[in-house]
């Protein structure tokens, strides 16, 4: 074994349960990490994984052990890199932050503008995506979640809390039944969720426990798409007011945010770096513009 790289390449496509997944997290392309896997196999005169239907990969007892001595490596590597960088006192570099794509949308890229003006020798990365990336693996630097950091190697501040409720399009709204401030049953109304069957989600658990399947209209696995189709008067959709309230074809459901579906935000980062320079300037910034917009975050500008 001389190239990290393989072992990277196996570790992934463990992760991802097949090629696809792990071609992706790598940034190659499919045909790619498939030579490199075959050609790995064949130098190496091991078979790494069982090819399933469906494209899916199962590990090999090999392969098992190859993931888990990749798996020790990075978990060193990463934390190698951390402690440099935790010493790092220079406002120059790159700084990867990830967050949701509605906030991303409406609050955020906002804020990083101004950081950028503030601090023009650093380089911001946005990563758009609505799992929670892996702080520790380095993954990203900062993350912007709706969840309280309970691992004891992050350090995180709370924003606020992202206020939610139903929201419809202006001319669909006299022809909806009224709702009470924490609404009970949706029955009634044309909803648009989450794909069918998706859990873990507080909004999309909310809604599926007062509506029955019949009553949904429009399904889509990005909020940012069912925002764009309330607007479109496709139906109604649980979002976060910072995302309807500044719409001024948009009407909620509810006078005040449904107290169910509220969330609290924080920014986090992992423990090695909360000294360096870039993620102190990043969390005080941040920290600034979220307080400035609290009222649009808890949905009480409206």
């Amino acid at each position: 074994m001389q190239d990290w790289n393989d072992l990277r390449l196996v570790l992934a496509v463990v992760r991802a349960g097949n090629l696809t997944g792990a071609a992706k997290a790598l940034g190659v392309n499919h045909s790619t990490a498939f030579r490199r896997l075959a050609a790995l196999e064949e130098e190496m005169g091991v078979r790494l994984f069982e090819r399933l239907p469906a494209g899916a990969y199962a590990p090999t007892e090999a392969g098992e052990r190859m993931a888990a001595s990749a798996e020790r490596i990075e978990t060193e590597a990463a934390a190698l890199d951390r402690e440099i960088l935790g010493h790092d006192q220079q406002l120059t570099g790159r700084l990867r932050v990830t967050a949701s794509e509605t906030l991303g949308f409406r609050i955020l890229t906002p804020l990083i503008g101004r950081f950028r003006c503030q601090h023009p020798g650093i380089q911001v990365e946005l990563a758009v995506d609505n799992r929670i990336l892996s702080l520790s693996r380095r993954e990203a630097d900062v993350a912007l979640r709706a969840l309280r950091p309970r691992e004891g190697d992050l350090h995180g501040r709370r924003l606020g809390t992202i206020g939610w409720t139903l929201f419809a399009k202006r001319e669909l709204v006299a022809g909806l039944p009224r709702l009470g401030p924490e609404p009970e049953s949706l029955e009634g109304l044309p909803l648009i969720g989450w794909e069918q069957g998706m859990s873990g989600i507080n909004a999309a658990d909310w809604l599926n426990a007062r509506a029955p399947e019949a009553a949904f209209v429009y399904r889509s696995s990005s909020l940012l798409n069912q925002f764009v189709a309330v607007k479109a008067g496709m139906g109604v959709a649980v979002l976060p007011c910072y995302l309807g309230d500044p719409e001024p074809d948009l009407v909620r459901l509810t006078e005040a945010p449904v107290a169910a579906l509220g969330r609290e935000l924080w920014i986090v980062t992992h423990t090695d770096l909360r000294r360096t320079a870039r993620v102190r300037a990043f969390f005080d910034l941040i920290g600034e513009g979220f307080a400035e917009a609290r009222s649009l975050l808890e949905g009480t500008s409206s």
